[in-house]
C-alpha cells in the first residue's frame, strides 16, 4: 500500500454491505491507519439477517419467518461489534443503516436517491479522505450494488474522497494493483476478529480463514469507462426474459433487454446508446426463482 494511504491525517471509511466484509476486506487496513493515528468509520448497510443456510444449520431449524431473520441479524450486529473490538475499533466509530440484506440491487433501483443521500449524509459527517466498498464486478449481488451506491454517492460531491474497491466474493482481480503486507500480530488480530463472527464460520469456516489470510487487495475505483459496448452476447431465446439495469448519477432505469436503448455492432457486441451522465453502470439480469445467491452476469461499467 503507498505510504501516503496510512498515516496520522488517514480518514477511512470501510462500506461493508454485511457483518463480516469490514474483517475479510479491511481488517488489516483498518489496524494499520489507527496505529499510525488515523480515524476510522465503518458504514454497515445491512445486518445480514438474510442467511438462510447458515441459521438453519445454526439454528437447527427449516422454517425461517421475519422473526426468526430480525433475531439473526441482532446476532450478527452484535458478532460484528465484537469483531470491530479485536481490530480496535471503538463502537462509536460503527454507522449501521439497517437495509435489507440480499435487497441493496432492487434498494437502488426503486429509492436510489434515498439510499446515497443516507450514505452522503455519514460521509459529510465523518469527512473521511479514503472509502474502502465492495468491488464492482464481486458477484455477491449485494457487493456489486453496493460499489454503484459509492460511486453514484460520490459523484455528487464536491471533494469527493479517494475510492477503493475490494473484492471478496470472486470476480475480476486483474485491477487490483494496491496491497496491504500485514505482521504477524496484525494477521492474528484479523483472523482473531473473523472467529467472532461465529454464524459465518459455522458452514464457510475454511473458506473464511483463506480469504481473511490471504494479502488484502484494492483496485482504484477511478471512473474508467469503456466506449459503450457491453460484455455480453445473450441468446435470442433468452432475451426476452432478460432486463437490463442502468445506473447513473441523473437515475436509475430497469429496462427489458428487447425496449433497452441498445445498437449492435459489426461485430456482434452490443453498445447503450444512451449515456448523457457519468459514470454508467449496467447489469444484465433474470429474475427467475432461484437458490443461487450469486450473480450470473453481474454489473459493468461503460
Amino acid at each position: 500500500m503507498q505510504q501516503s494511504l496510512v498515516c496520522a491525517q488517514t480518514r477511512l471509511l470501510v462500506v461493508a454491505p454485511h457483518p463480516d466484509d469490514e474483517t475479510l476486506g479491511c481488517g488489516i487496513l483498518l489496524q494499520q491507519v489507527l496505529a499510525a493515528g488515523g480515524e476510522v468509520c465503518v458504514l454497515l448497510l445491512t445486518d445480514g439477517d438474510n442467511n438462510p443456510w447458515p441459521q438453519r444449520y445454526v439454528e437447527r431449524r427449516i422454517s425461517i419467518d421475519d422473526a426468526a431473520r430480525q433475531r439473526w441479524g441482532a446476532r450478527r450486529r452484535e458478532e460484528v461489534m465484537h469483531a470491530l473490538a479485536r481490530l480496535g475499533v471503538p463502537a462509536s466509530a460503527v454507522h449501521a443503516l439497517g437495509w435489507c440484506d440480499m435487497e441493496i440491487t432492487s434498494r437502488l433501483r426503486d429509492e436510489a436517491t434515498k439510499s446515497t443521500a443516507s450514505m452522503r449524509a455519514v460521509i459529510e459527517a465523518f469527512q473521511p479522505n479514503l472509502v474502502c466498498g465492495p468491488a464492482l464486478r464481486d458477484s455477491h449481488p449485494d457487493h456489486g450494488a453496493a460499489h454503484v451506491l459509492c460511486r453514484l454517492t460520490l459523484a455528487g460531491m464536491e471533494s469527493a474522497p479517494r475510492l477503493l474497491a475490494y473484492p471478496v466474493h470472486g470476480g475480476d482481480t486483474s485491477d487490483c494493483t494496491l496491497s496491504v503486507g500485514a505482521t504477524a500480530e496484525q494477521r492474528q488480530r484479523k483472523l482473531a476478529a473473523l472467529g467472532e463472527h461465529r454464524t459465518q464460520m459455522a458452514l464457510s469456516r475454511g473458506r473464511m480463514l483463506r480469504l481473511a489470510d490471504s494479502p488484502e487487495r484494492y483496485m482504484p475505483a477511478d471512473g474508467r469507462g469503456g466506449d459503450g459496448r457491453l460484455p455480453w452476447q445473450p441468446s435470442a431465446i433468452l432475451q426476452p426474459w432478460l432486463g437490463l439495469l442502468v445506473a447513473t448519477p441523473a437515475g436509475v432505469k430497469d429496462w427489458s433487454w428487447p425496449s433497452a436503448p441498445l445498437a449492435r455492432g459489426a461485430d456482434g457486441t452490443f453498445r447503450l446508446q444512451e449515456r448523457e451522465a457519468q459514470p454508467t453502470f449496467v447489469k444484465l439480469h433474470l429474475d427467475w426463482p432461484s437458490p443461487w445467491i450469486f450473480d450470473h452476469w453481474g454489473w459493468w461499467e461503460v
